[in-house]
């Protein structure tokens, strides 16, 4: 088994140290094991539960979403239920992102024409 230290874990993952850190904090990453020198030392399985908390992170999951996937992932004979229960509701609150996104749009365009005349008086 290869282990890689927490800087190279971040390196090849994408996520920085501390928030590494904060995942074994809140339980999403196990306590890793130590070296001799009480260096935290990570296997090639954590670092792909760390590329796959980062996915999950970027598609906008919340921590308690990514937990109960994770879950799902460490027991694997259980139903998609749930997994498709959580992909659904994020793709809902993206679809009202796409009904918002259009007013916000325009907002921010008539805020940058009203503050374009210099001062905050005058926004």
């Amino acid at each position: 088994m290869d282990e890689i230290s927490i800087g190279a874990a971040a390196t090849r993952s994408g996520v920085k140290v501390p928030t590494i850190r904060y995942y074994e904090q809140i339980g999403l990453l196990a306590a890793p094991t130590r070296s001799d020198s009480n260096r935290r030392v990570y296997s090639e399985r954590d670092l792909r539960r760390l590329l796959f908390i980062r996915h999950a992170r970027e598609l906008g999951l919340e921590i308690d979403a990514i937990k109960t996937l994770l879950a799902l992932q460490d027991n694997p004979d259980q139903s998609c239920a749930t997994a498709d229960q959580i992909a659904r509701a994020r793709l809902v609150e993206v679809e009202q992102c796409f009904v918002s996104l259009p007013a916000l749009k325009v907002e921010l365009q008539a805020m940058i024409t009203s503050c374009g005349r210099g001062v905050v008086a005058d926004c």
